[in-house]
Formats: structure tokens, sequence, C-alpha cells
């Protein structure tokens, strides 16, 4: 992991910079790259066509603070798997009943987005693969959280979350449970993931079915739900 500031031009540039990272050691046999939908998808494109692997997209929602979105104090993944960020929730003075209505609204844009993004196998199909879990960064670590505990709930194999810029909290935070963090830049001073791009323009749903339509056509092993056996 470096711990120097460094600023990237655009999310695919990042992805390229961060296969590099990964060509050392080379990837174990039958490893999957999860991207993170929307902005982890031009990221997880780059790292599946240089490293040769698949890509399929992982569906997480953050779960926002009411009334200040985008201060996350959990986030919901596939299965119905969340993770919490507790002490904030205290901190905040948050009910029970607050936290739980977020969590319903976020469920409902969840099964919307795994309908529009859906993978091509069902996730149990990963139990044993190895897997590379990416995102164009990662401030709190929250959504990255609940992505892994989604696949430790179907036994993916060692799963490494790599990403080109992170906050030293959310490092500390995904590494008690990844078994491997690989960030480029994880900055003294983080603020949030958009500083960190020279091109951080929002990536829109078309674009993201774009990416993955461009995936299904490198020539990288796909993915079948019978192919476990040999792993």
């Amino acid at each position: 992991m470096r711990v120097h500031a460094e600023h990237f031009r655009d999310r695919l540039s990042a992805g390229e910079q961060l296969a590099q990272a990964l060509h050392a050691p080379p990837c174990a046999s039958g490893t999957v790259v999860l991207a993170l939908p929307r902005g982890g998808v031009p990221v997880g494109f780059a790292l599946a066509e240089k490293l040769g692997l698949p890509l399929e997209p992982l569906v997480v929602r953050k779960l926002g603070v009411p009334h200040f979105p985008e201060l996350a104090m959990g986030a919901l993944a596939a299965g119905g798997h969340c993770v919490f960020d507790r002490e904030l929730q205290d901190r905040l003075g948050l009910s029970e009943q607050e936290v739980q209505a977020v969590v319903r609204c976020e469920q409902s844009e969840l099964a919307r987005r795994e309908r529009r993004y859906p993978l091509s196998v069902p996730l149990t199909a990963l139990g044993g693969r190895p897997v590379i879990l990416t995102d164009d960064g990662m401030a709190t670590g929250s959504t990255m959280l609940a992505a892994i505990t989604a696949l430790r709930s179907v036994q993916a194999g060692p799963i490494t979350v790599a990403v080109p810029v992170a906050s030293r909290e959310a490092v500390d935070r995904v590494g008690l449970l990844a078994d491997r963090v690989v960030a480029l830049s994880c900055p003294e001073r983080f603020g949030a993931v958009g500083e960190w791009y020279g091109d951080f323009r929002q990536v829109d749903e078309q674009e993201v079915a774009d990416w993955l339509g461009r995936a299904q056509r490198l020539p990288a092993p796909g993915i079948s739900a019978g192919s476990m056996a040999s792993h």
C-alpha cells in the first residue's frame, strides 16, 4: 500500500495503474474481478482487461444519514447483508426507526440495480473463487465491508480489495475482513474520493451497462455455475 497522495487522470487510468500493482504476484487461477457500480465499473474493466480476468458487478448501496445522505452510516449488499456504523448512529442520536427507514429505501434501489446490472451467474457460484473487489476509492469503507460480508456468506475464496485511493481509516477497517488490501494512494488528508481524480464525472447507468458489455467481449475466461467443481 502506498501512503503518498497521487492524482489520477480518470477512473480507467486509475484502474490501469492498479492492474500494474496487481501483476505481482500473478493472480490465482479462477480469479474474478468484482466491481461496485457505478464508479467502480470503469476501474474494474481496466483490471479485467489488463489482467485477463472476467468482470462481474456487485451491487452495494450506501446507507446515508437522514438529511445528510453523503455521510455513510452503513451499507447494504446483495443477499440483504448490512453493515452499520453504530458509533456514528449513536453520536448523531439516530433512532432505529430512522435507520430502518433508510434501509428499506435502499433495499428497493439495490433490487432495481441488481436487475439493471445482473451477475452472469448466481452469487453462490463465486464460492471458493479468489476475488478482486474494486471501486474507484474508499472513504469510510462501509460499502466495501458490506460487499465482503456478502462474499463471505457464499464462502468466496481469498478476497483482495484493490482501489486507487483510500483513507487510512477505510484501509484499517477493511483490512480486518479482507485477506489483502491494495491502495495505490493513502493520503494523510483524505477529504473525498473525487479530490484525487482529474476527471470524476458521474458514471451513469448506461455507461455501466456499456462497460459491462465490453467486458463480456474480453478474451477472459467466463464464469459458469458448474465450473466450481475444479476449485
